[in-house]
């Protein structure tokens, strides 16, 4: 695993506060409504970032989300570089981040999990024969 720098990421939870709040507070597209900035990636030269979206909409609307805020990367760029005082501000590339929605899945699959086998355990069927 690489080694993390400090600066690098101190500069990844500024720039991922300042991106929720451009992004919650500037923009009025409705198709960004419940986006939410899950992580920020700098690279080692800082000179890009990889930023990390979720919704809880669909992976269309997910998708379409991430294809206005790439749009609307330039704009935030620059209202961005104008909060926080950096030599160079870094090239905006937004990517979905499906983790939320998957870990949502999988909870799922548990609590189905569970409550057959409770239903398989109130019914008096053996826990082994499970």
């Amino acid at each position: 695993m690489p080694r993390g720098y400090p600066r690098t990421e101190r500069l990844n939870a500024q720039i991922q506060k300042e991106l929720a709040s451009l992004i919650r507070n500037d923009l009025k597209d409705p198709r960004i409504g419940g986006v939410t900035v899950t992580r920020v990636s700098v690279s080692p030269d800082l000179h890009s970032a990889t930023i990390s979206v979720s919704s809880f909409g669909n992976d269309a609307e997910l998708s379409e989300a991430v294809t206005v805020l790439q749009k609307a990367a330039p704009r935030l760029r620059h209202t961005m570089g104008k909060q926080l005082h950096l030599r160079c501000i870094p090239n905006l590339r937004f990517v979905p981040d499906h983790a939320l929605r998957e870990g949502d899945r999988i909870a799922g699959l548990i609590r189905s999990i569970a409550l057959t086998e409770g239903k398989s355990l109130k019914d008096g069927e053996d826990v082994d024969a499970m």
